[in-house]
Protein backbone atom coordinates (compact mmCIF):
# COMPACT_ATOMS: atom_id res chain seq x y z
CA UNK A 1 0.00 0.00 0.00
CA UNK A 2 1.73 3.50 -1.13
CA UNK A 3 0.94 5.81 1.66
CA UNK A 4 0.51 9.31 0.01
CA UNK A 5 2.89 12.13 2.60
CA UNK A 6 2.72 15.56 2.31
CA UNK A 7 4.94 18.13 4.87
CA UNK A 8 2.68 19.66 6.97
CA UNK A 9 3.44 23.78 7.63
CA UNK A 10 1.25 24.70 11.15
CA UNK A 11 -1.98 24.85 11.91
CA UNK A 12 -3.72 27.34 10.31
CA UNK A 13 -6.83 27.54 13.00
CA UNK A 14 -8.60 25.80 15.55
CA UNK A 15 -12.00 26.27 16.56
CA UNK A 16 -13.54 26.44 19.53
CA UNK A 17 -17.85 26.41 20.49
CA UNK A 18 -19.02 28.84 22.52
CA UNK A 19 -22.10 29.68 23.78
CA UNK A 20 -22.12 33.79 23.85
CA UNK A 21 -19.81 35.33 21.61
CA UNK A 22 -19.34 38.54 23.77
CA UNK A 23 -18.95 36.68 26.93
CA UNK A 24 -15.88 34.55 25.12
CA UNK A 25 -14.31 37.68 23.80
CA UNK A 26 -14.26 39.36 27.26
CA UNK A 27 -12.07 36.12 28.02
CA UNK A 28 -9.72 36.01 24.83
CA UNK A 29 -9.69 39.47 23.48
CA UNK A 30 -9.64 41.29 27.11
CA UNK A 31 -8.11 39.01 29.67
CA UNK A 32 -5.76 36.96 27.05
CA UNK A 33 -5.23 39.94 24.63
CA UNK A 34 -5.81 38.08 21.78
CA UNK A 35 -6.54 40.63 18.47
CA UNK A 36 -9.80 40.17 16.62
CA UNK A 37 -9.32 39.88 13.17
CA UNK A 38 -12.32 42.33 11.31
CA UNK A 39 -12.09 40.15 8.14
CA UNK A 40 -14.55 37.47 9.19
CA UNK A 41 -17.21 37.51 6.86
CA UNK A 42 -20.89 36.59 7.83
CA UNK A 43 -21.00 33.02 7.99
CA UNK A 44 -24.48 33.33 9.08
CA UNK A 45 -23.99 32.93 12.91
CA UNK A 46 -21.95 34.62 15.43
CA UNK A 47 -18.92 34.56 16.11
CA UNK A 48 -15.34 35.73 15.62
CA UNK A 49 -11.32 35.26 14.50
CA UNK A 50 -8.75 35.67 17.26
CA UNK A 51 -4.90 36.15 15.62
CA UNK A 52 -2.48 34.18 17.88
CA UNK A 53 1.05 34.41 15.53
CA UNK A 54 0.55 33.18 11.96
CA UNK A 55 -2.53 31.41 12.96
CA UNK A 56 -6.24 31.77 14.34
CA UNK A 57 -8.86 31.03 17.01
CA UNK A 58 -12.27 30.63 16.38
CA UNK A 59 -14.77 31.17 18.00
CA UNK A 60 -18.13 29.53 16.48
CA UNK A 61 -21.56 30.79 18.75
CA UNK A 62 -23.18 27.05 18.18
CA UNK A 63 -24.75 24.70 20.11
CA UNK A 64 -22.36 22.36 21.71
CA UNK A 65 -22.55 18.36 21.57
CA UNK A 66 -19.85 18.07 24.74
CA UNK A 67 -21.19 17.67 27.99
CA UNK A 68 -21.15 20.61 29.90
CA UNK A 69 -20.24 18.59 33.38
CA UNK A 70 -18.32 15.35 33.81
CA UNK A 71 -15.39 16.93 32.05
CA UNK A 72 -12.35 16.23 34.18
CA UNK A 73 -10.93 18.87 36.30
CA UNK A 74 -7.47 19.54 34.34
CA UNK A 75 -7.83 20.43 31.32
CA UNK A 76 -4.63 18.79 30.36
CA UNK A 77 -6.67 15.29 30.71
CA UNK A 78 -9.17 16.76 28.23
CA UNK A 79 -9.49 18.14 24.45
CA UNK A 80 -7.72 20.79 24.66
CA UNK A 81 -6.06 23.56 22.64
CA UNK A 82 -2.10 24.45 23.30
CA UNK A 83 -0.57 27.97 22.75
CA UNK A 84 2.70 28.80 22.45
CA UNK A 85 3.68 31.98 24.49
CA UNK A 86 7.09 33.62 25.67
CA UNK A 87 6.37 34.34 29.35
CA UNK A 88 3.83 32.41 31.80
CA UNK A 89 4.05 35.54 34.39
CA UNK A 90 1.79 37.97 32.36
CA UNK A 91 -0.64 35.44 31.72
CA UNK A 92 -0.87 34.35 35.07
CA UNK A 93 -1.55 38.22 36.71
CA UNK A 94 -3.89 38.72 34.13
CA UNK A 95 -5.96 35.51 34.95
CA UNK A 96 -5.68 35.97 38.64
CA UNK A 97 -6.93 39.48 37.76
CA UNK A 98 -9.94 37.98 35.84
CA UNK A 99 -10.41 35.60 38.78
CA UNK A 100 -9.85 32.87 36.06
CA UNK A 101 -8.44 29.82 38.09
CA UNK A 102 -5.31 27.55 36.39
CA UNK A 103 -2.98 24.86 37.25
CA UNK A 104 0.63 24.31 36.36
CA UNK A 105 1.67 21.63 34.57
CA UNK A 106 3.32 18.74 36.60
CA UNK A 107 5.41 17.48 33.28
CA UNK A 108 8.39 19.80 34.19
CA UNK A 109 7.54 21.75 31.50
CA UNK A 110 6.83 25.50 31.81
CA UNK A 111 3.12 25.06 30.87
CA UNK A 112 -0.35 26.39 32.59
CA UNK A 113 -4.05 25.17 31.97
CA UNK A 114 -6.93 26.89 31.83
CA UNK A 115 -10.17 27.11 30.65
CA UNK A 116 -12.55 29.00 28.84
CA UNK A 117 -16.07 30.67 30.31
CA UNK A 118 -17.41 27.52 27.93
CA UNK A 119 -15.44 25.13 29.79
CA UNK A 120 -12.58 24.54 26.84
CA UNK A 121 -9.70 23.57 27.77
CA UNK A 122 -6.46 25.78 26.85
CA UNK A 123 -2.52 25.23 27.62
CA UNK A 124 0.15 27.91 27.20
CA UNK A 125 3.55 26.50 27.04
CA UNK A 126 6.35 28.48 27.66
CA UNK A 127 8.80 28.66 25.39
CA UNK A 128 12.60 30.30 24.85
CA UNK A 129 12.85 31.99 21.70
CA UNK A 130 16.43 30.80 20.01
CA UNK A 131 18.70 33.32 19.06
CA UNK A 132 18.87 34.31 15.92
Amino acid sequence: MTRYMTQYNGIHHASVLVHDTARALAFYHDVLGLEIDSRRPDLGYPGAWLQIGAAQIHLLQLPSPDPALGRPDHPGRDRHLALTIKDLAPLKTALERAGISYTLSRSGRKALFCRDPDGNGLEFVQVEEKPG
